[in-house]
């Protein structure tokens, strides 16, 4: 009886401010048959660093966070709190 377990990023969304969505998929399988799925999920915002993100969501952030982006970002966020 072989447990394994398995973690991959299963969903990347992008949201209405540009931020990024990434939910994490934990997997236990016993014998090849998965037994138990786990979620976690957080958020990127534009101007973060993301160079330990999964590759998928480098390349998502390189391609949307503009300079024009970024700032528009940053500037929605002053004077929220």
């Amino acid at each position: 009886m072989a447990l394994t377990e398995t973690t991959k990023v299963d969903l990347i969304q992008l949201v209405e401010n540009n931020s990024i969505q990434v939910r994490t998929a934990t997997i236990i399988e016993r014998d090849g048959t998965e037994i138990s799925r786990t979620f976690h999920r957080h958020v990127v915002s534009p101007g973060d660093d993301v160079t330990n993100e999964d590759p998928k969501v480098q390349a998502i952030a390189n391609a949307i966070w503009t300079a024009e982006v970024i700032a528009a970002y940053q500037a929605s966020q002053t004077g929220s709190l």
